[in-house]
This record gives structure tokens, sequence and C-alpha cells, in this order.
């Protein structure tokens, strides 16, 4: 009998033109409470997890003496056009979603939340989430987050984001960070990526930014936001050992090391490997100073493979053959797009450097054709 049941509530899920109400409720007899409902099996069978989703979720939901409200709630995703691919990863990131009362949370939320905008794509997601509160609070963070994008972007990261109390835990640490110097607009794209922020111990808010404080990035600027975010997950005796390891490998002062981090403070989540790498080929192949590095430390965020190799290549090249001027700054050539790039340093010389279109593309692929090989 809960085969025959599963069976027409997947049926349900496939063709949501199905009289939903009534076939679910034909079905109603198929298990009786007192002969024990077989979760696992029902979240298979009839929800389509797998068979270790359905092991890992049924502890979550094993108080549950009957199916009739799980398919009350797979009825009314149905309706709402949710495939059953859809509807399995649903119950499998919260199997308590099928215990979510159709008539007093899932339909009401619905309303309210189509009533203030969102796409019914933008909804589905939100849906798993029972509190009743959940509209006062989206419509919070809607005007924190500037967008509904921003805000399903910051729930990617943190799921409870809806769970916590605006009035006793994130109303106040969003006043913590704008009394630290931070405009809303700096708040809401430092918590899109971070969204525990405004939860956190304001302790813990107050430490980040005495160590960006540290860093010598200005409050005012633009970057003390990346300068949070860089030192977010990282001690003061991290930093001070990353600082020491960018001044010994990229042959820097300590006043040159905070000029770097003043413009390009995310410098401190750059790999070893990748600092000893830059170093090699900027100022061993390039033959930059490092000083002339630690003022354009932008440059470090490029990718070695992909544009800065490249790039030179074809500069140096340029250079070679009386092209462009000897004079002509690298750096100039790294920060444009990838078309103005391509329009500025390779169209203009079709006819005279036919190849170096081809030859380009080949550096980017990792393969140095000969013509890049100076002497």
């Amino acid at each position: 009998m809960l085969r025959l049941r599963s069976c027409i509530v997947s049926h349900l899920l496939s063709s949501p033109s199905t009289p939903l109400p009534r076939l679910l409720s034909a079905a109603a007899p198929a298990v009786s409470p007192s002969t024990g409902f077989a979760v696992e099996e029902y979240l298979v069978a009839t929800c389509g997890l797998t068979r270790a989703q359905a092991l890992k979720a049924s502890p979550k939901i094993s108080h549950l003496k009957s199916p009739s409200n799980p398919d009350a709630v797979l009825a009314f995703l149905a309706g709402l056009g949710l495939s059953r691919a859809d509807v399995a990863t649903a119950v499998a990131k919260d199997p308590r979603l099928l215990c979510a009362r159709v008539e007093s949370t899932l339909a009401p939320n619905l309303a309210a939340l189509s009533g203030i905008g969102l796409s019914r794509s933008e909804i589905v997601p939100l849906l798993r989430l029972r509190c009743r509160s959940v509209v006062s609070k989206l419509q919070y963070y809607l005007t924190l987050f500037g967008s509904s994008e921003a805000f399903l972007q910051a729930l990617k990261f943190n799921c409870n984001l809806l769970t916590h109390s605006i009035e006793s835990a994130v109303e106040p640490n969003v006043a913590l960070l704008r009394e630290c110097g931070l405009g809303d607009r700096d708040i809401a794209k430092l918590c899109v990526g971070m969204p525990w922020l405004l939860a956190a111990n304001p302790e813990c808010i107050r430490s980040m930014v005495a160590r960006a404080d540290g860093l010598g990035v200005s409050r005012e600027s633009p970057m003390f936001r990346h300068a949070m975010h860089a030192v977010a997950f990282h001690s003061e005796e991290k930093i001070a050992a990353k600082m020491a390891y960018l001044k010994k490998t990229l042959r820097w002062s300590d006043a040159e090391v905070r000029i770097a981090l003043s413009k390009s403070p995310m410098m401190l989540r750059s790999s070893e490997g990748m600092v000893q790498r830059m170093s090699e080929f900027l100022i061993s192949e390039m033959g930059l100073e490092p000083a002339y590095i630690a003022h354009r430390p932008a440059m470090l965020a490029y990718s070695l493979e992909r544009r800065i190799r490249p790039r030179y290549y074809v500069v140096k090249y340029l250079k070679e053959n009386g092209l462009v001027s000897r004079d002509r700054d690298y750096y100039s050539a790294l920060t444009p797009s990838e078309m103005i790039f391509l329009e500025k340093y390779i169209c203009p010389h079709k006819k005279a450097a036919p190849y170096l279109a081809e030859d380009y593309d080949d550096v980017c692929r990792g393969q140095v054709p000969d013509r890049f090989r100076f002497a």
C-alpha cells in the first residue's frame, strides 16, 4: 500500500496538471497510523532521495506517524511547478520541510513572499524556512543588501540567516560596522560573502576591525572593506608572518609592504607558492623593481599564466621589433580588459606581425612559440 501511495504522489510531482487534492484524498487510507510509517522508504520512493540521503534524513522526521502531512507538502510543492529533482533537493537539504503545515505556514509565506516582489524561483529556496517571521526578516534583509539577488547569494553561504533575531543580533552588528566607518553599501558587499558577521559576537567584529587597522588601511578608504575581508580568518600572528613573507619574497621594505597592502589588502589571502612564482617572473624575468610592484600591487592579483606572461611576451615582441616604443610601460598592458588589449596591442599590427594573435593564443594555452623566445 505504501508503494501505491508513493506511485500516486510521484505521479503528481511529474504531472502538475493532475487534480492533486482529490488524488491525495483518495490515497489517504493507504497507510494507517497504527501500522507505522516507513519514513526511509517514503523518502526514497516518494521524495526521490537516494538511499544514503534518506538514511541521513530519516532521523530528523522519525516522529512522523503518517504520510498525510508530507503528502500535503509534496502536493503543495508540485503545485508550484517543482520537478521531482527539485523536490528531492529541497527535502534532502531540510527533511523537516515535510513537517511544515501547508495551511498555516507554507501557503501564507508563499502569498506574502510573492507580495513583496520575489519571483517564484527566488521564493522556492525560502519555503523550507518555516519561521512565521520570515517575511518581516526578509524585508529587512532586502533593504540591507539592496537586492534579492545579493540576499539570496548571502543565504547560500548561511542558510540560517533568516533564523537570527534582527533586533538582538543583526541590527546591533550592522550599527557596529557603521561605527567602524563602513557605509551601508560596503556593509552589504562585505556581508554577502561573510553573512555570519551579521550574527557574530561583537568582540569578534571589533577584533577584525583592529586587525584591518593594523594593515594601515584608512577606514575612509574603499579598501577598508577588503581589508576586513582579508583579515577575517587570520590571527595577528598569521598576518605578521604573511607580511614578513611578502617582504622577503618580493624584496620589499617595511614601508613598501604597507603601501602594497593599503592598495591591495587581499594579498594576505595569496598562497606562498603563487607569491614566489610572481616574484620570480616579475622581478627576475620582467626586470621590474620591487618598489614599482609595491605601488602597483593589483598586478599580483592577475593570473600569471593567462594574463601576465602572455601580455608581457606580446609587448616585448612589439618592442623588440620596433612596433611600439621601448619606453612603453608593461603595467599599462596588464590592466585593460581582454577586448581592449587585443584592440590596442594585437589588431593594429596584423600586417607587420601576422602571427602575433596566434602566438598570443599559444602562450595563453601554456605553449611558448619560437618568436617569443627572446635572447
